[in-house]
């Protein structure tokens, strides 16, 4: 009988590895449990197992009555209530790469097969040509003294079509893809972030998104055309002074009612509204405004409360106030709050017309997955590739010690943490906006994208900070970092806040979209046709049950195997990653399983837990991106060292959140046993090493194809006298200057001549002791003079910082003569 029952196990697990369908397993079970018979003699048990498991497929109204019924009712008990602007977060976007990563088995060759995202033509040439142009106008210096863009680039920018990347052509819009409206960014960010924010706010969560997706025919046809040309600025108010992350908090109101609107008694809404934080509310033409709407007298159908509503409403109309503005963190773009008080509207100006009152969460949620994919992760690419390129080159420039002060171990610790992450934030890059090129609405996906990729640029830029030292933080024309180091926390703050992201977003929604069972277990719930909720519960329970025992076989398998045995899309160094992230996955789906089931509707409330399963599915995200990456750009060698150090950092980290996750479980038998599961071997893995550190930093310093290659898309000045040009330049110069500088330094050593003071003199001597030659005297020459000009800082006379006082003393009169006329 034993031997009977440890061989149906073994065949039990076998097809739960495999994921075999209940009807499959079971004909494989009762057809093995046959021949054992034949073979061993009949034993009783086996056969009570096999036939008890047989009439609850068999007979699934018996099952329903005796076990579905009871626990459906059960869990129509506990499942906490869901607001509506929860459930309209959940039911928006698509499930896509996160899915299978999070189900624990991933089709690796699905994945693979994803196509490489390409620019167009034309899309290439806007981004060599007019955004091209638009970096060479910038003088970020400047527009931070001015605290506006100029004249001319806002024209610019008009002309061109900057304000209408994403609108169809149709109505004048450029309409470009997702690579490419993310490219145009992510190089404009690179030279001015004030000036990228006003380029990416129209073309993200906004008035043209909403119209393209949900506008009326009249209401495309009039604004689409206007936006995509610049003739209206848009802004979009959703924020206020006690509704940020919780929307549903939102005190802006509307009332249906009858009002008069151009001279006639209309049917409209009065609405009265308080918000801040709005960028591009200060220039704005159109405000597109959401608010709850109520329908006190029943005026458009029998509900009071409708819901949250978003309308367009232009500035100039009666009652609307712009004009303020804050100041964000000094930052030049334009952000301001805008009230109004008992506003009348006409109804024609709700986004879509009167069919889509009380839709404007859904709207804006399923908006939300696309744009937080695109604008702010290439804000922060951006600052990793200017770090990668300026900071690899600043170091090599630099000299401490009469040493380069990136040979120095501190330095090069900064710099490998700049090399592996610019390499995942662009791989991540690539891998997001594809999913809007390919039609997916990501809304996990891009939960991870705008937390781990802003806070990695804003890593990024605080280890080139570090490494400048006294250089990166006087600020002036010289400086290249201060503003990027200084708008950091922006893009961490706006479209979801990072903590909010983190704790609340990536796990909750994840769990409840990519599970294969859950969210029909919450709808089967929620029903309000029991039979028909009986049902739909019963299927995704006991499938539920199959998937659970599933994840449990596997990741024990996996974890006691190491994944050894585990197949692999691809050969060569990279297979192993493949196995292991495979393993990670399996364990990301029991544990999420174990969690629902001992934590229930309290794991949302579990923050610091759902957070740890979040980073889990974040570093397996970003790392199947690294993967991805490198098989599109043809296994290339150089890549290679980058693959390692982000494939060995992800694993680390995956495994010091399971355990942080299991330690602090709050059941700690169950902790325990789940540690043992996954890791039965104790620690499995280690970060990078320092000579990998020390490989990847390695193209930082050096003119080659990769260094060409991963700062693609980010502008660097062409002259000396550009901030980023006179980096550029002087790292060529040292570069060539090298071989000649070490006949130097090597004759130093030898006493053949002694350092003088007077470099020119002492260069001169040389040249006469024939240790260096006319051409390698030159060389060593513009490379000194250009190393001088880069370690160079601004400084401003006494007169400057009178100018700047007199300057804020007429900002400072005029406002307080704007607040006497407004008390007036």
């Amino acid at each position: 009988m034993l031997t009977q029952l440890l061989i149906l196990l073994i065949i039990t697990s076998v097809c739960l590895y495999h994921r075999k369908s209940f009807k499959y397993s079971l004909i494989v079970v009762v057809a093995s449990l046959l021949v054992l018979t034949l073979f061993d003699g009949f034993s009783l048990i086996p056969w009570v197992i096999v036939m008890f498991t047989s009439a609850s497929f068999l007979m699934p109204d018996l099952r329903r009555q005796h076990f579905s019924t009871p626990i459906y009712n059960i869990f129509r008990k506990i499942m906490p209530e869901m607001s509506e602007t929860e459930q309209d977060a959940l039911d928006a976007g698509d499930v896509w790469v996160d899915g299978d990563l999070f189900q624990g088995d991933p089709d690796w060759k699905k994945i693979l097969a994803i196509p490489k995202p390409k620019m167009t033509e034309e899309e290439q040439a806007f981004l060599d040509n007019q955004t091209e142009t638009l970096c060479d106008m910038l003088d970020d210096w400047q527009i931070q003294q001015d605290m506006d863009l100029p004249e001319e680039v806002w024209a610019y920018i008009k002309e061109q079509g900057f304000l209408g990347i994403i609108i169809p052509k149709k109505y004048g819009g450029l309409e470009f893809s997702a690579i490419a409206h993310s490219t145009i960014v992510m190089k404009i960010s690179s030279r001015s972030p004030g000036a990228a924010v006003s380029v990416m706010v129209p073309n993200s969560l906004g008035p043209a998104e909403l119209l393209m997706h949900y506008g009326t025919d009249d209401q495309k046809d009039y604004y689409l055309p206007r936006l995509a040309k610049g003739k209206e600025i848009p802004c979009f108010a959703l924020t206020g002074p006690t509704a940020g992350s919780d929307a549903g908090a939102m005190p802006d109101k509307g009332v249906v009612k009858m009002g008069i609107f151009e001279g006639k008694k209309v049917l409209g809404i009065e609405v009265s509204w308080n918000k801040r934080y709005i960028t591009l509310a200060p220039i704005s033409t159109v405000l597109g405004l959401a608010f709850k709407l109520y329908d006190p007298d029943k005026l458009i159908g029998v509900k009071e409360d409708i819901g949250i509503t978003c309308a367009l409403i232009p500035t100039s109309h009666p009652g609307v106030n712009v004009g303020d503005r804050h100041i964000p963190m000094k930052s030049a773009f334009m952000n301001g709050p805008t009230t109004g008080d008992k506003v009348f509207i006409p109804m024609d100006w709700v986004v879509g017309g009167q069919d889509f009152i009380g839709k404007g969460w859904r709207m804006l949620v399923e908006l939300l997955s696309i744009g937080r994919a695109i604008s702010l992760p290439a804000s922060g690419v951006a600052s990793g590739k200017l770090s990668f390129r300026l900071t690899g080159a600043y170091t090599r420039i630099r000299e401490q010690f009469n040493t380069p002060i990136a040979y120095f171990e501190g330095v090069e610790e900064a710099l490998a943490r700049i090399a592996g992450l610019t390499y995942r934030l662009e791989a991540t890059r690539q891998m997001t906006v594809n999913a809007v090129d390919l039609g997916v609405k990501p809304a996990v996906v891009s939960a991870i994208a705008k937390y781990h990729m802003t806070e990695m640029g804003r890593s990024l830029i605080t280890d080139s900070m570090d490494v400048h030292g006294g250089r990166g933080v006087i600020m002036g024309e010289r400086n290249y970092l201060a503003t990027a180091y200084t708008a950091s926390p922006i893009s961490i703050t706006v479209e979801g806040a990072n903590i909010m992201t983190r704790n609340l977003m990536i796990f909750g929604q994840g769990a409840v979209r990519c599970h294969p069972w859950v969210y029909e277990e919450m709808q089967a719930v929620a029903a309000t046709d029991k039979a028909a909720g009986l049902k739909q519960f019963d299927r995704a329970f006991f499938s539920h049950v199959g998937y659970t025992c599933s994840n449990f076989v596997r990741t024990f398998w996996l974890g006691l195997t190491g994944a050894r045995f585990t197949a692999s899309p691809v050969s060569g160094e990279t297979d192993i990653y493949y196995k292991q992230f495979t393993r990670m996955s399996s364990a990301l789906a029991l544990v999420s399983d174990m969690a629902m089931v001992v934590i229930g509707g309290d794991l949302k409330r579990k923050e610091r837990l759902s957070a740890r399963l979040g980073d889990v599915l974040s570093h397996l995200y970003m790392a199947t991106s690294v993967l991805k990456y490198y098989e599109d750009e043809g296994r290339q060698a150089a890549d290679l060292p980058y693959v390692h150090w982000n494939c060995q950092n992800a694993l680390a980290e995956i495994e010091h959140a399971f355990r942080n996750f299991l330690v602090n479980f709050p059941m700690p038998i169950v902790g325990s046993m789940l540690k043992v599961i996954l890791f039965p071997w104790g620690k499995t893995y280690a970060k990078a090493s320092d000579k990998l550190d020390h490989e990847i930093v390695k193209p930082m310093l050096t003119d080659n194809e990769f260094r060409e290659r991963i700062t693609e898309g980010v502008y660097v000045g062409k002259s000396e006298d550009d901030v980023t040009g006179r980096v550029e330049i002087a790292f060529h110069k040292v570069l060539a200057a090298a071989p000649a500088e070490l006949k130097l330094k090597r004759a130093v050593k030898k006493k053949e001549i002694e350092v003088m003071e007077d470099h020119d003199k002492f260069l001169t001597r040389a040249l006469r002791k024939k240790i260096i030659d006319k051409d390698e005297k030159k060389l060593i020459k513009d490379a000194y003079l250009a190393r001088m000009d880069v370690i160079e800082v601004d400084s401003y006379p006494a007169e400057w910082f009178e100018a700047q006082k007199k300057s804020a003393s007429v900002g400072t009169n005029e406002s307080e003569d704007l607040d006497e006329k407004q008390v007036a």
